[in-house]
């Protein structure tokens, strides 16, 4: 028994995550998302949001995968879509045992003629890695 014990003692620390590598891939994969929602590719945001993605937004309610995406590429084929910015100071990101991480945060969106017309909004994201890919299942986004 006690041999079983320390084998596992031993092998928690394998196991676990580095805080900052953690970080530093979920900073990654946001900046992957939003360089894609920047320049209005449809197809690489569609990559990065999981099949079974849940998108709560304390404007529009409840989205699915099918539902936000379309609405991206609608918003991106007319033109409408702000450009978005990580205000870096708010990233905050957790590891979440057997699944993923927790990325909080804060971004800057700016639409409008010259961009001029900017909010400020709060946002949680889950991820969710699989077979070392990284993927979001959850959104939150809400106003400050």
């Amino acid at each position: 028994m006690k041999r079983v014990l320390l084998l596992f003692l031993l092998a928690v620390p394998a196991l676990a995550q580095n805080p900052a590598t953690l970080r530093e891939e979920i900073a990654a994969m946001d900046k992957k998302l939003f360089d894609a929602f920047n320049a209005r590719d449809i197809k690489v945001v569609g990559t990065v949001f999981d099949k079974s993605l849940e998108f709560y937004h304390d404007k529009g309610g409840l989205s699915g995968y099918d539902q936000t995406v379309k609405q991206l590429g609608e918003n991106f084929s007319r033109g409408n879509s702000p450009r978005r910015e990580l205000l870096p100071e708010s990233l905050e990101v957790y590891p979440i045992p057997n699944y993923g991480a927790m990325q909080i945060g804060a971004h800057r969106f700016c639409s409008g003629a010259e961009g001029k017309d900017c909010g400020v909004f709060k946002f949680v994201h889950v991820w969710k890695k699989t077979d070392g890919e990284w993927r979001i299942t959850r959104v939150v986004s809400y106003d400050n």
